[in-house]
């Protein structure tokens, strides 16, 4: 079973619509690699057809779209890819790089699809999700919405193109969502404009048939914008009664991390004094996040400021296969999922004492020449 529903539904005009389902709902649709491969090709062939005029894209169940990747089976790979070298990393498991060089093309392809994308992110959209998510044309939250990018907490850094869209939103927003991994509601994200339509999640029902009901598709961005247009003037209560935690908090959150160095900005973050309890919850992601993974976060940030979309995505897929060759991802995985004893055994305890050799070597890519070369 790919963990998809694919289909197609014709339109009143004589186009068609096609639909795409993740269909994982125990795991929260978390994304393998049979179904980033089945959706790379379906959507290929939906570029191509000019009768296929708008792509929808949602989750099974009302609890996520998609809580990310399958860092399990990455795990598995990991620990089976051989010995460590004097720099201490592995051979490149395979599976690894497989996994993200197709999602990176998949959410490039979403990317620059150029055909209407709409993308229900209703309940958990996180990691693999995000990615899928914000690389939509049109993007949906909901009330039960909660968007996060928690890599911090395994390991990781945000990728599926977190490098570029986290350097696109307000000053001292996407730095704090990289380092905390904290989550957002629909309202926030939508402020922030990596949602942009609020509709109520009761509509989603509705979403379909609505669609369907377009008598004419010559201008299939109008027409969908008249869809949610619709929908979302009649959520509007919904959202009126929701807060807007980040944004509460924004000014503060731009005074601690307007510091000069990372040091000094993870001190700010974790010794201010706010009761809010989503920001508790912020603070305490940081404290347990790896001190490599941090200084990883901050590094990639920087270097991608001001690069394209492929070529963040070609400095991604370096970056993600060089951490799956060294010891500290697997063991955030091991901690929070596998044996899930929450007690990594990180690498380096305090950021001051991260090896600057080893970061060079976790950010030279191990091709001469990038797999995604052709993006």
């Amino acid at each position: 079973m790919s963990g998809l529903i694919i289909e197609e539904y014709p339109t009143e005009d004589g186009n068609r619509i096609g639909h795409i389902r993740l269909n994982a709902e125990r795991s929260l649709n978390a994304l393998t690699l049979k179904m980033i491969e089945r959706m790379l090709s379906t959507l290929r062939a939906w570029q191509q057809d000019p009768q296929l005029v708008v792509v929808l894209l949602d989750g099974a169940g009302d609890k996520a779209f998609c809580a990310g990747g399958d860092v399990v089976s990455l795990y598995h790979a990991i620990r089976e890819a051989g010995p460590a070298d004097a720099r201490g990393l592995t051979p490149v498991p395979e599976l690894a790089a497989r996994f993200f060089e197709q999602e990176y093309r998949l959410d490039y392809l979403l990317h620059t699809f150029g055909k209407p994308v709409l993308c229900w992110g209703g309940g958990i959209v996180m990691g693999g999700g995000m990615g899928l998510f914000t690389a939509s044309s049109h993007r949906i939250v909901t009330e039960t919405s909660r968007l996060a990018m928690p890599e911090v907490t395994i390991a990781l850094y945000p990728d599926v193109g977190g490098s570029w869209f986290l350097n696109h939103l307000p000053p001292g927003m996407g730095e704090f969502m990289a380092l905390t991994g904290c989550a957002i509601n629909g309202k926030d994200a939508h402020w922030l404009g990596l949602g942009n339509r609020t509709i109520a999640a009761d509509k989603s029902a509705e979403l379909l048939p609505a669609l369907l009901a377009v008598q004419n598709w010559h201008q299939p961005q109008a027409a969908v914008n008249r869809v949610l247009r619709q929908l979302e003037v009649e959520s509007h209560e919904v959202f009126a009664e929701l807060v807007s935690p980040l944004r509460r908090h924004q000014q503060q959150i731009r005074s601690l991390l307007d510091k000069d160095s990372l040091a000094e900005k993870v001190a700010a973050i974790r010794g201010a004094e706010m009761e809010d309890a989503w920001y508790q919850h912020a603070r305490q992601s940081l404290a347990a996040g790896s001190p490599l993974a941090i200084r990883i976060i901050a590094e990639q940030l920087q270097r991608c400021r001001h690069r394209s979309l492929a070529e963040v995505f070609r400095s991604e897929l370096a970056l993600s296969v060089q951490l799956c060759r060294f010891r500290e991802f697997a063991e955030g995985v091991r901690a929070r999922l596998i044996d899930k004893d929450n007690r990594p055994d990180w690498t380096f305890s305090r950021l001051d004492e991260v090896d600057e050799v080893l970061l060079a070597h976790l950010f030279a890519s191990p091709w001469p020449v990038s797999p995604l070369a052709s993006l």
